[in-house]
C-alpha cells in the first residue's frame, strides 16, 4: 500500500500497538470510537490498515492509512487520523477531531481545470452529507502540483497530482463518541471519488468523477 506521507506521520499516543486497538487506560468514548473504526465494513476496492498516529496534536490519537486498489495499482491513497481531547478543544468546538490527507495522480489536462480545487473540496463535504453526518468547523486545503522531466528523465510524461488536507469535528453521540464508522465510510467515498471510481448505489448525475489514473502513486 502506498502510504500517505507528511505531517501526520509521527509516533502513536493512546494506543497499545496491537492491531490498532486503543490502550486500556484510554477514555471509554475514545475506545468506542476506535473499535467502530476497526469494525467498519468498506468497499472491496479499499485496503485499510492501522498506522502510527501523531503524538503532539491531542492526548489520544488513532490513525489509518488506505489505498484504492485496482489490481496492482494504487489509484489513490490517504491517511485518516482520529484525535481526542477529553477536556475539549476550543478550535475544534468538541472533544474529537478528524484529520485527513488524500492524494491521487491526475492527467495534466485535468490538473489544469481552474474549478478542480472547488470540485475536490465539494467531494469531501458531499461525502459527509451523503452519509447523513453532522459535523462542524471544517477546514482544509486542496493543492495541485505538476512535475516535468528533463535530461536523463526527459522520456517520462509530465505528472500531476491532487492533494486534499482537511479536518472537521464529528458530532458526538449519546455515548460521548462520534459515529466514526460512518465517517470512515464517507472518507472512503472521497477516496474512491478522487480515484475516479463510480459511486456505489443509484447513479447521481450531479457527481463528477476524475478519469482513470495513469498508474499508482509511488513514494
Amino acid at each position: 500500500m502506498a502510504a500517505a506521507q507528511g505531517q501526520l506521520s509521527e509516533g502513536s499516543e493512546g494506543m497499545d500497538g496491537t492491531e490498532g486497538k486503543a490502550a486500556p487506560e484510554a477514555p471509554p468514548p475514545f475506545r468506542t470510537a476506535v473499535e467502530a473504526l476497526r469494525a467498519a465494513r468498506l468497499r472491496p476496492e479499499i485496503e485499510v490498515e492501522p498506522t502510527r498516529a501523531p503524538r503532539r496534536l491531542a492526548p489520544y490519537a488513532h490513525a489509518l492509512e488506505a489505498a484504492v486498489v485496482d489490481g496492482e495499482e494504487d489509484l489513490a491513497d490517504g491517511r485518516l487520523v482520529l484525535l481526542h481531547d477529553p477536556a475539549g478543544h476550543d478550535a475544534w468546538q468538541g472533544a474529537f477531531r478528524l484529520v485527513t490527507l488524500v492524494r491521487a495522480d491526475l492527467e495534466p489536462e485535468m490538473a489544469a481545470d481552474p474549478l478542480l480545487p472547488e470540485v475536490c473540496w465539494s467531494w469531501l463535504t458531499g461525502a459527509l452529507q451523503g452519509r447523513g453526518l453532522f459535523y462542524g468547523e471544517p477546514s482544509g486545503t486542496v493543492t495541485r502540483a505538476g512535475s516535468h522531466y528533463f535530461g536523463g528523465l526527459a522520456e517520462r510524461r509530465p505528472a500531476s497530482q491532487i492533494e486534499i488536507r482537511a479536518s472537521w469535528t464529528p458530532r458526538e453521540g449519546p455515548s460521548g463518541a462520534p459515529d466514526t464508522a460512518a465517517h470512515l465510510a464517507a472518507w472512503c467515498d472521497l477516496l474512491c471519488q478522487i480515484a475516479g471510481l463510480p459511486p456505489q448505489g443509484p447513479s447521481d448525475a450531479a457527481v463528477v468523477s476524475l478519469p482513470q489514473r495513469r498508474g499508482p502513486h509511488r513514494t
